[in-house]
Formats: structure tokens, C-alpha cells, sequence
């Protein structure tokens, strides 16, 4: 579950730099091109903040709804006014919300081989999103532009409206790319669907930028020939910082294709953060040397890279350092995973579906990668020295909160992390780590009568926390939850030790066998006798799911609202969508997919 830095954002740097030619370029025409540019600009803006404003009330308005729900089902144990769908928004959420762009694929990946990789499909909305931002950014590259005239005129006002629109694109781009991006929280977007709209960003700030450079190439060698232009463009101090932006943001698309990032991903990330560094430097120069107008756009894009890795570097500084600082427990697992358990610094509020990016110099130097937290507890620290709290700090200052991951050994750091614990005789390492988070997950899931989680592998952490919370919230009588079923899917028995001791724990709690059932499925068994069921409310099967199935004995008897939840692999994922746009008109249920594609 990791994810890519924003180098893709500038992608069009160099685009910017043109403006220095509009009024030459629109001299002959009543318009004047160089306010047009400066228009469309702000108007791209415009419609940007417009598609927030819809998605803040949208997010609002879903906010409210679950608060009312909660508050009226916590002594309601039917709910059946929640249980009735609606019809209109069944439809909306079955063919555009939920909907994948054909009938079922969406976050299963392209996978040409083992190692090569093309990707995932958008959703429906998202496509329909991203293809009428490139409609409106194409139909302002050539809005106002007569094509009729003469050639290196055209490509003249052709090069400044498409410098303008690319360093304008750089702002949202720079600022999707961010771990810190206030957006996720405004406007209840995961960081995988600002990580899809960051790549798409980035491919048009690029075509805007080869648009921009070739067209000022059309234009000079119009009159001086193609091979003076290009002698032009790399010896011409101004123009030469452009082209080497042009080259590097090309660089940055090329390397940021599925493909690479999949295959090399510690390489793509260093190659990414350089490449990026390239092109805003070249386009700064570019901007600079002429004092081209779009020069202040790019001040706004340099603020939220600096902001965001201030507000990195204090998270890991806050999180990590005092009180003795964290502490790292690795534990090696069987099917090559591990548990990583670090002890905090500082209390952690830790909230279900939060992910944290996890830094160990003696695996991986300077590399981040992001994991779901699993698990947290809270113990006192016992130390004389302190003697009795006097005060709410503390109370805080002896709390020690640990919070626990679960590892899946592949490649690179993963695969590095699990060699190293494996490779001691009690399968354990106590080394160095840095947690930077948390940062924000799913929306917690307290207004729903019936609550299913399905996840697959190591998806399971992401319904681990949410099971805990619901069997707590049900016993204090503080959610709406009176059905909780939780449907983990694994390859062998042995994949339960990932998650032993914290469902011991679980299963121990007040009130959970009133609320929660478990049910497991061994897709690999190696015999019969290793699938049990230990009670009425923790189940096992051999084989996979039906999830057909499953959701349908669920919906006849379903109670309020259904939240159907999934992580784990794309095909698992992709089917649970598929069920559950299948059962829309069936009962009230909304899905939520958690994903973190890289």
C-alpha cells in the first residue's frame, strides 16, 4: 500500500514560459490575446474551485445524513425507515457513484507479466471528471485563436495560451500531489483518488508544455529554418532553461507510467523527486530571465511543495522525538509477512482506516512507504522518577501508545524488512523507525445498522480497527451498528497468526457475540482437517467467497443502513463492487473501497 511522490506535477513546467510574445503575436488582431490568456487562467481556476465548492457541500450534506442517522438509530434496533433504498439515488449510485467505466474492472491492475504492470481503470466518474477537464483545457488552448492567419502567428498565440494554462495546472497538480493536501479532508477524497488525478494532471501540464515548445519552434523556423530554431533553443540562455524543463517533465511521464513505478519503485521515487526539481528549476529561470507574468503561479506551486515538506518533517519531529523517542518491534510471520509494532514517542489519536508512512534508515535510507495501521494501544509508562501525575500533561506523558502494522514481504523494502527479521533465530529485530502520520483513512462507519467488511490478504487491516470500534461503540450503545460481519479471505490457516492476538482480543470484548460474526475463507487449504469452525460466530470455509451470496442472506435481513466495505486485491475488490451495485435497489448500501494504488 504504498504511494508515489509528486515529481509528475511538473510535467509542464517549461509550458509557462511564452508569454513574453502574446502582444506581438495578437498586434494585428482586435483581440487582445495576452488578457484572454490571463482570463482563461483564472477561469480554469475558477472551474476547479467550483468542483470543490459541489464535492464541500456534497461531503457536507453526507455528513449530516450520517450524524442524524446515528443519533436516531442508537435505541432503534430495526431502523427499517434506513433499510428502504431510494430509487433515483440507487440509480446514481449504481451507474455513475459505484460504476466502473465498462461492466466489473476497475481496481484489478494490467498485469502483462510478474513484473510488468499497466495499471488500473479510473471509475466512470472519474473518467467523466478527467475527460471534461481535458475537453476544457484543450477548448481553451485554441479558444479566441484564428487559424486562418499566418502560420508563425498562430503558433505564437498558440505557444503563450498553452505556456499560460500548463503553469496555471502545475498549482492543483502540486497541490494532489501532497501527503498534507487539506483537500482530503474538505472534501472526503481518498489519497488514491488525488493520486489518480496527480498522474492525470501531470500528462496534461506535459502535452501543454510539448504544445508550447513546439509551438514556438513552428514559429521560428517559419522564418528562420528548423535547424537555426533548435541552435536557438539550446543556446539561448532563456530559452535553453525552457527546453531542458520541456525534456524533464517528458522524462517525468515516461518514468511514471505503471509500468516503471511497479517494476523499479525506490528508483522511479528518487528519479521522480530529481527529474521534478529539474524541471521547476528550469522553468523558474525560464520565467525569470524574461519577468514573464506566469512567474507568480509559480510562486504559489513552490509554497505548497515547502509547505508540504515542512509539514512533513514536523510530523515525523512531533511523532518520533522526546520522551525517550519510538521504538520498533519486528516480528517475522508465516506466508513472508511481518508485524512491525512501533511504541510512540508521544499519544497517538488513533481513529480506524488512518495509514502512517513508516521510515527505517537500516532497511531502506531515506525511503517512506505507507502502511495501514492496524492496531493501537495505550499503556502506562511505569516510571518512579516521575511519581504521581500532577497534571494533564502528565497523564499524557506517562500514556505510551504503540501502534502495529502488518508487513507483506515482496520486493524491495518489504522483501528487505521481512529477510531481516526472518533471518533471527526467534524471527524478531528491534531496530530504528520513524512513523510520519497519522493521516487520514475511511470515514468511520458508527451510522450503519448492518456493517459488512471483506478484505483479502493484508487488506485486513483496514477492517480489523473498524471491527473493534463497532463491537465497542455497540456495547457503549454508541453507534447504530447491530450487524457486524467481517468475511476475511486467505491462502492458508497459517495467515491467522498476522492477526491472533488482536482478535483474541476482540473475541473477549463485551457484548461481541450479539453483534459480530466472523467469517474465513482458505483458498489453498492443504486438507480438510485444517478448516474449522470454532463457534456459531466464527466460521471457516475452504475455497472464495460468494459474495453474491453473502450479501443477499445479509439484505434479507437487513437492519438501517448497509455499509459494505473491501481492501484487499483488485479482483476481490472488483467483485464486491459488481454485488453491490447489483443489490442497490434491494435495500439502502453504500460501498466503500479502500485502495492505495502506487
Amino acid at each position: 500500500m504504498s504511494a508515489p511522490a509528486s515529481g509528475n506535477a511538473t510535467a509542464g513546467a517549461q509550458a509557462g514560459g511564452g508569454g513574453h510574445g502574446a502582444a506581438a503575436g495578437g498586434a494585428t488582431s482586435s483581440v487582445d490575446h495576452d488578457v484572454v490568456n490571463r482570463l482563461l487562467s483564472h477561469y480554469l481556476l475558477i472551474v476547479l474551485g467550483a468542483v470543490s465548492a459541489a464535492l464541500f457541500v456534497w461531503r457536507f450534506t453526507t455528513v449530516l445524513v450520517r450524524y442524524i442517522r446515528t443519533v436516531t438509530c442508537l435505541h432503534n434496533d430495526q431502523q427499517r425507515y434506513f433499510a428502504k433504498p431510494s430509487h433515483n439515488y440507487s440509480w446514481f449510485q449504481k451507474n455513475i457513484l459505484y460504476a466502473p467505466i465498462f461492466s466489473k474492472r476497475h481496481n484489478r491492475e494490467f498485469q502483462l507479466s510478474s513484473a510488468l504492470n499497466v495499471g488500473t481503470l479510473p471509475s466512470r466518474l472519474q473518467l467523466l471528471f478527467l475527460l471534461a477537464y481535458l475537453g476544457t483545457n484543450v477548448a481553451f488552448c485554441v479558444m479566441t485563436i484564428d487559424f486562418s492567419g499566418p502560420l508563425a502567428q498562430v503558433a505564437a498565440l498558440v505557444r503563450n495560451r498553452t505556456g499560460y494554462l500548463a503553469v496555471v495546472n502545475m498549482i492543483p497538480l502540486f497541490l494532489m500531489a501532497g501527503r498534507n493536501n487539506p483537500l482530503t479532508h474538505l472534501l472526503g477524497l481518498s489519497f488514491d483518488t488525488f493520486n489518480l488525478l496527480h498522474r492525470w494532471f501531470g500528462r496534461i501540464v506535459m502535452l501543454e508544455a510539448v504544445a508550447h515548445t513546439v509551438a514556438w519552434l513552428v514559429s521560428n523556423a517559419s522564418k528562420n529554418g528548423w535547424s537555426a530554431a533548435f541552435n536557438t533553443a539550446v543556446t539561448v540562455k532563456f530559452l535553453m532553461w525552457g527546453f531542458i524543463s520541456t525534456c524533464a517533465m517528458i522524462a517525468l511521464c515516461i518514468q511514471a507510467s505503471s509500468i516503471f513505478r511497479h517494476a523499479y519503485y525506490e528508483t522511479f521515487k528518487i528519479a521522480h523527486i530529481a527529474l521534478a526539481i529539474l524541471a521547476v528549476l528550469g522553468l523558474w529561470y525560464h520565467l525569470d530571465l524574461k519577468k514573464l507574468p506566469q512567474l507568480k503561479y509559480l510562486y504559489a506551486v513552490c509554497a505548497l511543495w515547502v509547505f508540504d515538506r515542512a509539514a512533513r518533517f514536523l510530523r515525523i519531529g512531533y511523532r518520533n522525538i522526546g520522551a525517550g523517542g519510538t521504538k520498533t518491534l519486528v516480528e517475522a510471520l508465516p506466508g513472508n509477512a511481518c508485524r512491525v509494532t512501533v511504541t510512540m514517542a508521544r499519544p497517538w489519536d488513533f481513529r480506524p482506516g488512518q495509514h502512517a508512512y513508516l521510515y527505517m534508515p537500516s532497511i531502506g535510507f531515506w525511503q517512506s512507504h505507507p502502511f495501514t495501521v492496524a492496531w493501537s494501544d495505550e499503556a502506562e509508562q511505569l516510571d518512579g522518577e516521575k511519581g504521581l501525575p500532577m497534571d494533564r500533561h502528565d497523564v499524557l506523558y506517562q500514556k505510551k501508545t504503540s501502534v502495529s502494522f502488518i508487513i507483506r514481504g515482496r520486493t524491495g523494502f518489504t522483501g528487505a524488512l521481512y529477510s531481516r527479521a526472518a533471518a533471527n533465530p526467534d524471527g524478531k529485530l528491534v531496530t530504528r523507525c520513524l512513523v510520519e502520520g497519522p493521516y487520514r483513512g475511511s470515514h468511520l462507519l458508527h451510522s450503519y445498522g448492518t456493517v459488512m467488511l471483506f478484505a483479502g490478504g493484508v487488506g485486513v487491516t483496514q477492517a480489523v480497527p473498524h471491527v473493534r470500534d463497532l463491537v465497542a461503540g455497540y456495547s457503549n450503545g454508541t453507534v447504530a451498528a447491530r450487524k457486524v460481519i467481517m468475511v476475511w479471505v486467505i491462502q492458508t490457516p497459517e495467515h491467522l497468526e498476522w492477526i491472533r492476538p488482536w482478535m483474541t482480543e476482540i473475541l473477549a470484548m463485551e457484548k461481541r457475540r450479539e453483534v459480530l460474526r466472523i467469517m474465513l475463507f482458505v483458498s489453498r487449504p492443504r486438507s480438510t482437517k485444517e478448516i474449522h469452525s470454532p463457534s456459531s460466530t466464527v466460521q471457516m470455509f475452504p475455497g472464495r467467497p460468494n459474495i453474491d451470496t453473502l450479501l443477499g442472506m445479509e439484505m434479507e435481513n437487513q437492519v438501517g443502513t448497509m455499509a459494505v466495505t473491501v481492501c484487499g486485491p483488485g479482483a476481490l475488490s472488483d467483485e464486491v463492487r459488481r454485488a453491490v451495485r447489483n443489490k442497490q435497489y434491494n435495500g439502502a448500501v453504500d460501498f466503500v473501497e479502500e485502495a492505495f494504488s502506487w
